[in-house]
């Protein structure tokens, strides 16, 4: 009825027209609008107008011969034209509008740009784009996910809009959806995790969008994902593949289950918490999302699902995904890093390096960049200090913390007298002593083990305990004349006392006969002499 009213428009339109009637009257008479007449009445005269050749001198060089436009498209013929059958030729090759501009310019010494080109293969409806690609999965191979806006929540007499995360399984369309406030990493992981184990399975891909929560640097080629999301697809055993951006029909089928929601669970409602809005979507999901006859699939979304999907699915692990926070820290001069104002110790190879950290309620993990655990501590108070023992540098323990028995071992490496000397230390000075191993020690980078060796042998002999004594034995010349009996230059005693029994003899007859008996030389006394009295 539509076209035969319209026929019969511009049947009247083109009449009355004729009849030199103006576009106003025309409009009023017919009930219509004037800029409708006038459409028409130019269109019939574009169409009853007869093609006219160009004037000769408004050919252009390049072409062969003028071609009359075509009836209701007047203009100038277009540079293409000459080169028709090259260009239909190249398109049969499947070239594209680029490459055939090439081939002219540098085959057919082309002049016109490539926009003429490029509006003239459009013309000839060579370059159609090709059809979407169907992508149908497997049962339980695939699962898209995205975010949408959730119905209104009514907080304090004000209006809050939450997100709605919604999963959907591409072979069955079998979706669960849940509200959350934020779009964090902590949020999107427990909305996953909720979709998991209400599926009662885990998909072994997942599709999601570049969102910040899950995806720390969007790349199609190789995209680095948040370390927490690493984590949870390692717990289920899934894997995360984002989309390429900007191109949402790569996840149509979530796009469309979003759309879905927000139109017929959500639509029109008003609820007064999140709670109870994630209530409403589990209701709606098994009473009617899943009872639906899906317009792709022509079956029942649920019946799929049980059927195919859900024993292909993935099973769940024994427990849920460890909650835990993370972040990024620096590890400061002392080798440790902060975590909730608490400190905990890193090897010392990080010293100044970013690393990450995880914690719970009970443990303090720390990652490096390679995300290699390096260090593992019990939950301290905020103010405490972590520190494993192994993170400590060996240049930095010093000898009282190794203790008596380290310090010893090294003595023992200077001589047996020095670890003697050491022992008797330990043993006369108690704690004391640990320090003057220390100190012991530290002479030996200063004197050679010998000297030390010979000084702590005297030290012992005399019971010199102290560091002092040592270090002015060390002073005093190393090399000892050793006293010997018998030598040429020494006299033997029976000299010693034939020459005194003489001297006390005489000495009663005076004094100057004394000095002189007293003034002889040994020799001058035989051994076997007889005595003899003076004049």
């Amino acid at each position: 009825m539509a076209n035969r009213i319209e026929v019969a428009i511009t049947s009247s339109i083109i009449v009355l027209r004729q009849h030199g009637w103006s576009f106003r009257k025309i409009a009023q008479t017919l009930g219509i609008h004037r800029e409708t007449v006038s459409r028409y009445v130019r269109l019939h005269e574009a169409e009853s107008k007869p093609a006219t050749n160009p004037p000769p001198g408004n050919l252009r060089a390049d072409q062969s011969k003028p071609a009359n436009p075509p009836a209701g498209n007047p203009g100038p013929q277009s540079r293409c034209e000459p080169f028709r059958d090259v260009i239909v030729g190249k398109l049969d090759q499947g070239l594209s509008a680029q490459r055939i501009w090439q081939d002219l310019v540098s085959e057919h010494g082309f002049e016109a740009s490539y926009t003429s080109v490029k509006r003239f293969v459009h013309r000839l409806g060579k370059c159609s784009p090709l059809p979407f690609r169907r992508m149908e999965c497997p049962p339980g191979a695939e699962g898209q996910v995205d975010f949408g806006r959730g119905a209104p929540v009514l907080l304090d007499g004000r209006r809050r809009f939450p997100h709605v995360l919604r999963l959907v399984l591409s072979h069955s369309r079998k979706g669960h959806s849940s509200a959350v406030w934020r779009q964090t990493t902590d949020d999107f992981i427990r909305a996953l995790e909720d979709a998991f184990w209400a599926m009662g399975g885990v998909p072994r891909t997942l599709i999601i969008d570049n969102l910040r929560a899950a995806v720390k640097r969007p790349d199609w080629y190789d995209p680095e994902l948040n370390p927490k999301i690493q984590a949870f697809c390692r717990h289920y055993g899934t894997v995360v593949l984002p989309a390429k951006p900007y191109m949402p029909r790569h996840k149509g089928k979530v796009e469309a289950g979003v759309k879905y929601v927000r139109n017929n669970a959500l639509k029109g409602r008003l609820f007064a918490s999140l709670a109870e809005e994630n209530a409403h979507l589990d209701r709606w999901e098994r009473q009617v999302a899943d009872h639906r006859i899906h317009g792709t699939t022509k079956k029942q979304v649920k019946q799929l699902f049980e059927e195919a999907e859900k024993p292909a699915l993935l099973p769940l692990p024994a427990t849920r995904f460890p909650f835990f926070h993370e972040a990024q820290r620096s590890v400061h001069r002392d080798a440790h890093v902060e975590v909730d104002r608490a400190y905990y110790s890193v090897p010392p190879e990080y010293l100044g390096h970013r690393v990450w950290v995880r914690w719970d309620s009970r443990l303090v993990r720390i990652f490096n960049g390679r995300m290699e655990q390096i260090a593992l501590h019990v939950k301290h108070e905020k103010g405490r200090f972590s520190t494993d023992p192994r993170h400590i540098a060996s240049e930095k323990i010093s000898g009282v913390e190794r203790g008596a028995g380290w310090l010893l071992k090294r003595v023992r490496l200077v001589g047996p007298q020095t670890f003697r000397w050491a022992q008797a230390v330990l043993e006369h000075r108690g704690i004391q002593g640990v320090r003057i191993l220390q100190g012991l020690l530290a002479m030996t980078r200063k004197h050679p083990a010998d000297d030390l060796e010979h000084a702590c042998e005297r030290a012992l002999s005399h019971s010199a305990y102290r560091l002092r004594a040592l270090r002015q034995l060390m002073k005093q010349p190393s090399h000892q004349v050793e006293l010997v009996q018998n030598h040429p230059l020494i006299r033997p005693m029976d000299a010693y006392a034939r020459h005194i029994k003489v001297s006390f003899r005489q000495e009663a007859n005076g004094n100057g006969e004394f000095m002189a008996i007293h003034n002889l030389r040994d020799d001058d006394i035989p051994v076997n002499a007889p005595e003899r009295t003076l004049p």
